[in-house]
């Protein structure tokens, strides 16, 4: 989203106190279907329910591929809900210049959520030309390898710190039995995995170069070949993970079927909803391990279509607020496994690998996630990719090719 003067569209905003709302009913979709994920937004509909206001839930399973063409056709099509999901980024844009979603200024202005939102950056992505259009409730590192301490032990391996100690561990998860790297049989989930390859073993700028200045060169070049190659290897040691969902590759860690999975922070919240304990019945390591850690600015974000029900939409207004709340914002993230947007939330209760997380964020070590770097439509010719190269023996330097012609083309 091209981002705006967030200091003059605040200050310009006239305030509107969402104390003044009516009760009303208010459908919110989204695609939290997860025993985790579940209980974590629970606590959204909780508090917007003590409000006297009642949560519509409108959960649609199969995840965000799923769900955002069915939440983007509703709104397009004259039908829509009262709050939609979408992730941190560039993935509501159009429907924003549409002018078919409302504008937040007044609740921002009146709760400050410029000096409260960090990094600032997340409200900024919410904004085009010089308006919010939206509330970012979570920050969520996908740069996670979640290990299961069973696993290793009953292998007889020390549980990994790093991706070569991983890689090295594979064999012996194999003699024992047991599926050394669990992983979905999805495009976003295979992206998301080679995404992490390529800032833990590439670096930052390496990062940056291929999906921020858009260089066809540098993802051509030998630097990125050596993540294709860590990408193969990623390959063998997925090989006969025969499942489709992100949760089923979870519980096959928390059930020590599988040695490890890469996947987001919101994967804690399986393990909590399973009882595990962070540092006993698991583990995780961030960045694969490096020394000088990134985390990427992804997440989730609250859109408000515009309404003609004077009711509803002041309705909106509360539900804003409400999720920007210290309160909620703690009850949601810990939920989750998420960090808050908020900078002053109290997360002393955090466990072991959230701590990890929120240390890197307040290191400064931050930068955007892909969501907010390339467009939805680069993005799936990506994960079309990714499909293809993990399901099949696709060569390494064929895949390169293929993905440095995507970056080529990139907008």
């Amino acid at each position: 989203m091209r981002f705006g003067s967030l200091a003059a569209a605040l200050a310009a905003s006239v305030v509107l106190p969402v104390s003044m709302a009516q009760a009303a009913d208010l459908e919110v979709t989204h695609w939290w279907t997860s025993g985790g994920e579940a209980a974590a937004v629970a606590e959204f509909a909780k508090a917007f329910d003590a409000t006297g206001n009642n949560w519509v839930d409108g959960a649609i399973a199969g995840g965000g591929n799923t769900a955002r063409p069915i939440m983007i056709s509703r709104i397009t099509g004259g039908d829509p809900m009262g709050a939609t999901m979408f992730n941190h980024g560039r993935q509501a844009e159009e429907l924003v210049e549409a002018g078919l979603m409302r504008n937040l200024d007044d609740v921002a202005k009146a709760e400050n959520w410029a000096a409260v939102v960090n990094p600032p950056s997340l409200l900024e992505g919410c904004m085009l030309d010089g308006h919010v259009y939206c509330v970012p409730v979570n920050i969520h590192a996908w740069q996670w390898l979640w290990l299961s301490n069973k696993a290793f032990e009953a292998a007889g391996v020390p549980v990994p710190t790093n991706w070569d100690e991983f890689v090295a561990a594979g064999p012996a998860l194999q003699k024992a039995g047991l599926q050394p790297l669990a992983l979905g049989q999805q495009g976003w989930q295979q992206a998301g995995l080679f995404n992490l390859l390529l800032l833990g073993l590439g670096g930052d700028e390496l990062y940056l170069a291929v999906y921020d200045k858009k260089d066809a060169d540098a993802a051509a070049g030998p630097d990125v070949a050596k993540v294709w190659k860590a990408a193969a290897d990623a390959r063998t040691l997925a090989k006969g993970s025969n499942i489709q969902t992100w949760n089923e590759a979870t519980a096959m860690v928390i059930a020590g079927k599988a040695g490890g999975q890469i996947m987001g922070d919101w994967a804690q919240g399986e393990f909590q909803v399973a009882n595990q304990v962070a540092g006993k019945d698991y583990s995780c390591v961030l960045d694969l391990g490096v020394a000088d850690p990134y985390i990427t600015t992804a997440g989730d974000s609250f859109y408000f279509p515009t309404l003609k029900d004077a009711d509803k939409t002041k309705a909106q207004e509360v539900l804003a607020s409400v999720m920007m709340s210290p309160e909620t914002q703690l009850a949601f993230n810990l939920k989750k496994g998420s960090m808050p947007v908020r900078g002053d939330v109290d997360l002393s209760g955090a466990n072991d690998c959230m701590k990890k997380g929120l240390a890197v964020l307040k290191s400064g070590n931050v930068i955007k996630s892909t969501d907010e770097l390339i467009t939805p439509d680069t993005n799936t010719q990506i994960e079309d990719l990714m499909t293809q190269f993990f399901s099949t023996e696709m060569s390494v330097e064929d895949a390169q090719k293929s993905f440095a012609d995507i970056i080529a083309n990139a907008d």
